[in-house]
């Protein structure tokens, strides 16, 4: 045994505890509305943060223990405070980089952990429909910020001519549209076109129409039930697929039927999440947290449907591309890419 190694090892798996509690830490943070407390980068005592939150102080100051232990916070004399970079990730839900509202979805990994059990032990089915609550509004919170950031500005004018029929008015489909987050950005950017989003799931769709309610787009933006592979329409000017094709139990199913329902100048706007096309070229941190979250979602939601072709996160731009191609595109290229997505183009 090499004791240096196994050293090295323990100082990882430590190191791995330690994260994974803070996350339950900073999901308490953002419920409390802690974060935004101190969301100013002032200096601030236990007690005051207690008096400013209603919380009780004892327990604060271990949490903010902790935060400090983390390298989440600073602290100096007895007082902690929240730097602005910190803030931006944990407190404004406005930024780009802000992912403390998305930690729901690992909480579900935990709620979950027993029908995962099941799923290894059997067919490995889970569908997406029944996963804990907090999966759902945990997902939207972690991809809202980055389509805020990026879907307007740099993802659609990446695509050939996509912006100018949208300016003037375009018919868009968006597939697997969750709670609508993509529709509705997409839809208060373009108010000449119309755009309808498609989920399986009864209650995504809910608040789908909810969400188009609130943003004011609700005219221009519906949302209804339907599967990749049967909503209606064969005149879309563009098909979107925002981090779902890969959760598909039959993308190739799903990129034939967007083939049949866009017009023939029409064009499919594929965002994945990053990936390279190999094991080895994915060990990287973005990588890991991929890999880690398609074992409790993607892959068993992709198993529990027909084919169950089980793609994956981390499936990569060549798997993703022979799907396009075996689905009849002739034209298929990378955009754009962030340090989380690859943002695909397919076209007839």
């Amino acid at each position: 045994m090499d004791e240096a190694r196994l050293n090295d090892f323990m100082g990882k798996l430590v190191n791995d505890m330690g994260g994974a509690a803070m996350l339950a830490n900073v999901i308490l943070g953002e419920e409390l509305g802690l974060y935004r407390a101190m969301a100013d980068s002032q200096p601030v005592t236990p007690e005051a943060l207690a008096e400013k939150t209603g919380c009780n102080t004892r327990l604060l100051r271990e949490w903010l223990s902790a935060h400090a232990a983390s390298g989440y916070m600073e602290h100096r004399d007895g007082q902690f405070r929240l730097p602005e970079e910190q803030a931006l990730a944990l407190a404004i839900e406005d930024s780009p980089v802000y992912v403390a509202g998305g930690i729901g979805v690992v909480a579900s990994f935990f709620h979950d952990k027993d029908k995962l059990v099941n799923a290894m032990r059997g067919n490995g089915a889970l569908p997406w429909g029944d996963h804990h609550p907090c999966m759902f509004s945990g997902t939207e919170r972690f991809f809202r910020p980055g389509y805020k950031a990026h879907l307007v500005s740099e993802w659609l004018p990446a695509l050939d001519g996509v912006v100018a029929k949208l300016e003037s008015g375009a018919k868009v489909a968006d597939i697997g549209c969750g709670h609508g987050a993509s529709t509705v950005i997409m839809a208060q950017a373009f108010p000449n076109s119309r755009f309808v989003g498609f989920d399986y799931h009864a209650p995504s769709i809910t608040v789908a129409t909810q969400r188009a309610e609130e943003g004011g787009v609700s005219g221009r933006a519906r949302f209804f039930q339907g599967t990749a592979k049967s909503y209606p329409g064969d005149d879309y000017d563009l098909v979107c697929y925002f981090d779902c094709l890969h959760d598909m139990g039959d993308p190739v199913g799903a990129a034939k039927h967007a083939y049949e329902s866009l017009k023939p100048d029409g064009s499919v706007l594929l965002v994945e999440p990053f990936a390279n096309d190999t094991l080895d070229a994915n060990t990287t941190p973005v990588g890991r947290l991929f890999y880690a979250a398609s074992t409790f979602i993607c892959t068993p939601n992709s198993l529990s449907q027909e084919v169950g072709l089980g793609l994956g996160a981390q499936a990569g731009e060549a798997r993703l591309r022979k799907v396009f191609t075996e689905a009849g595109f002739t034209q298929f290229r990378r955009a754009t890419e962030t340090p989380f997505n690859l943002i695909l183009e397919a076209r007839k």
